[in-house]
């Protein structure tokens, strides 16, 4: 007989299948949210039935009240999201009538449950929380139990604390991506930025390593984070690619000796664009990104050489015109090639932090709308979720074994102590390598 599989597991296994699907970030994120109406209604609907009966199941032993489980029927809901198909647990064998506290007897209307999913993802983490939650939205008559909000909460305080404080030792990085994004999360303050780090493995796979608060991003907040890193055991990465916080690359000089550093092209275009005339903008940005791609030679220095006398030219049609805009992109113009040394496949994902900035711009995008979170935890919580159900869907990089030996060569020319006849095998203090 074939293993029945739970509506909670079916659900998990559909957000999987849209992860896998290899549609673009932002189309997966908007489905992922559809699904999680699902799936916390769902978790909800199972939970109601456990604490009325008043055993889990299959549980045995005292029964609280006579009846067993009996199924599920097909129960559909409109919301302006679209129709939501959950299954509505049956029931045998009562001596009393059961009825959902949460739909009642045909809850149809989409406000009371997108009110309901809006704060399970931005205010539901505390178990105060989560009962104000459902009284606001569907009525006191409407309450959670505490014993049912207690299991919610406590199944995603659990996960995340699992997960910031797993061993990293198993964990091997070619590429590290790092990045923060700033949240209002304590009364009385701005907002305040969340670390986040994940990476590329040896193998190509897509990992979400870790998410950390700080009251700002200074070369000590980054310094503590990193170091947090390699106390549990994450080696040092070969290329860590940021953006342009000055503490953050403070803090990889200090922090992981023999990675290089590689600036992201995408803030750095930004940068550069913000300080030209608009009408002028259109050709500028082309010619920015004419700088980096399509370098017809192998991947190493005669490819990094290539780029930087490119940045030249561009500095020489420019300088006069717009000489501010030449100033920056010339700022720490070694880190803007770093990724130019690694395998051509891999160029064009990591020479930039933008996975990690989209995905924070669709948390920014559920947050904004009660101005600040109510607490740390509650922030963290959110960020990761958000993290890591999209880093599911995040694609690895292709390996092959020609990427693999120069990836290996790589790593033993950074491993490998300079010596004045080799000035740049190693990197230099602010982790790059000298063009």
């Amino acid at each position: 007989m074939p293993k029945r599989v739970s509506p909670i597991e079916t659900i998990r296994a559909d957000i999987d299948t849209v992860f896998g699907s290899g549609k673009p970030i932002e189309e997966c994120l908007e489905e992922l949210m559809r699904h999680s109406v699902r799936l916390v209604l769902q978790q909800v609907l199972e939970d109601e039935v456990t604490t009325w009966l008043g055993r889990d199941w299959n549980a045995r032993g005292d029964r609280q009240r006579q009846g067993q489980r009996n199924g599920h029927s097909d129960l559909t809901i409109k919301t302006t999201a679209g129709a939501v198909d959950l299954k509505r647990p049956k029931l045998r064998n009562t001596t009393e009538t059961y009825a959902s506290q949460l739909l009642g007897k045909g809850v149809v209307r989409s406000a009371p449950l997108e009110a309901l999913v809006i704060s399970a993802w931005v205010r539901g983490l505390s178990d105060r929380d989560i009962e104000a939650m459902l009284g606001e939205a569907l009525g006191p008559e409407a309450a959670l139990s505490k014993s049912t909000a207690s299991r919610i909460c406590q199944v995603l305080k659990d996960d995340f604390e699992t997960f910031r404080n797993r061993d990293l030792t198993g964990i091997d990085l070619d590429y590290l991506f790092l990045d923060g994004s700033h949240f209002k999360m304590h009364a009385g303050t701005g907002a305040e930025p969340v670390m986040v780090a994940y990476g590329i493995t040896t193998v190509g796979q897509p990992v979400l390593v870790a998410v950390e608060p700080a009251a700002a991003e200074s070369t000590d907040a980054w310094a503590d984070f990193l170091a947090g890193l390699t106390r549990r055991g994450l080696k040092v990465p070969l290329l860590t690619i940021t953006d342009g916080a000055a503490g953050l690359i403070n803090a990889i000089g200090t922090e992981l000796h023999g990675s290089l550093r590689q600036r992201c092209l995408i803030h750095r275009a930004r940068n550069v664009l913000a300080k030209i005339p608009t009408d002028h903008q259109a050709t500028i940005k082309g010619e920015f990104w004419a700088i980096f791609d399509d370098i017809d030679v192998d991947p190493g220095q005669a490819a990094v050489d290539e780029a930087q006398r490119r940045i030249d030219a561009f500095a020489d049609r420019h300088g006069t015109a717009f000489p501010s805009a030449v100033r920056c992109l010339q700022d720490d113009r070694r880190a803007l090639t770093s990724y130019l040394r690694f395998p051509t496949e891999h160029h064009k994902r990591i020479r930039h932090t933008n996975l990690i900035e989209r995905t924070f711009g669709e948390t920014r995008r559920r947050v904004k709308v009660i101005g600040r979170l109510p607490g740390e935890a509650s922030c963290l919580a959110l960020v990761w979720a958000v993290l890591d159900r999209a880093s599911a869907g995040w694609r690895g990089l292709r390996y092959t074994p020609a990427i693999t030996r120069t990836l290996t060569d790589i790593r033993h020319q950074l491993n490998r102590p300079a010596t004045e006849e080799e000035p740049d095998t190693a990197p230099d203090n602010d982790a790059t390598v000298a063009a």
